[in-house]
């Protein structure tokens, strides 16, 4: 079977640097000044599960068949902006990864990234992007941008443009997930009700998308239609609306299932009685 073979598997340079992370995330779990909890397992297991769709993302069978099949190149992009983002978030990662660091390395970084003045006008940006607004219609913007056909298609010829678009992916799904998931750390945060209507204007971005994919009377991309075979014998249309599928229904999951919690909060009638949001906050300081 194609899952077994070994060219289907290939161990690329970002493997590695998923495999250093989630070592150090255990090794900051292990050195952590509060005792084990199941709310800590429960974190550690969303983030091992974000760090495994990465994986299944870019270093796996998914990735070796992208380039012959559209379906396999949008669930890429799928687990990459719906899957991984979340479940990462969902672990707090930044404090328990940089803890087993030497402290004389962690605080001059952390100086110069925070305070400094040489990086001023970049965290200024970052920090104006990070915003809800702008998040947003950054994640919007990449999603449709990179599904235009001049940039699709380029993105199977040249391996530069293929990282380039999947790093866009994932971080601007990143900063879009920090507003979505409940946390005290997002600046400005948002109430139940605007996270309800977040969610929503960023499934109806991935819908819009799917709908366009998934109406089209001919491939919309060239470098699909023009190969000769497919694996599983797909036509090309075929192969695009089975791709708008997988954008409009399991991409839609994650982010149903944050809208039904976010309007849950808001519309019970309870929810006064307990924390507006959850805090996400780390409970430790390394």
């Amino acid at each position: 079977m194609f899952l077994f073979r070994a060219e289907n598997w290939p161990v690329q340079w970002p493997l590695y640097g998923l495999a250093v992370t989630a070592y150090l995330y255990l090794l900051g779990g292990r050195s952590s000044a509060t005792p084990p909890s199941r709310e800590k397992r429960l974190r550690g297991a969303a983030f091992y599960a974000g760090l495994a769709a990465l994986v299944l993302a870019i270093d796996s069978p998914v990735d070796a068949y992208a380039d012959r099949l559209f379906w396999a190149h949008m669930l890429q992009h799928v687990l990459l902006m719906m899957v991984a983002p979340p479940l990462i978030l969902l672990g707090r990662p930044w404090p328990r990864v940089a803890r087993p660091l030497p402290l004389d390395l962690r605080r001059p970084v952390a100086r110069a990234v925070l305070v400094g003045s040489r990086l001023a006008p970049l965290r200024r940006a970052v920090t104006w992007l990070a915003e809800p607004v702008p998040a947003l219609v950054l994640f919007a913007a990449t999603l449709f941008a990179w599904h235009l056909p001049v940039l699709f298609d380029l993105t199977l010829r040249s391996t530069l443009a293929h990282d380039l678009e999947h790093a866009l992916f994932f971080l601007t799904a990143l900063a879009l997930w920090t507003h979505v998931i409940p946390s005290a750390r997002s600046r400005p945060r948002l109430s139940d009700g605007q996270r309800a209507a977040y969610a929503t204007g960023a499934m109806l971005a991935s819908w819009l998308l799917a709908v366009i994919l998934g109406l089209a009377s001919a491939p919309l991309y060239p470098a699909y239609a023009d190969l000769a075979h497919r694996p599983g014998g797909l036509s090309a249309l075929g192969d695009q609306q089975l791709a708008a599928g997988l954008m409009w229904v399991p991409g839609s999951v994650p982010l149903t299932v944050a809208l039904f919690f976010a309007a849950y909060r808001w519309l019970d009638p309870s929810g006064s009685r307990r924390p507006a949001r959850l805090d996400l906050r780390p409970k430790e300081i390394a």
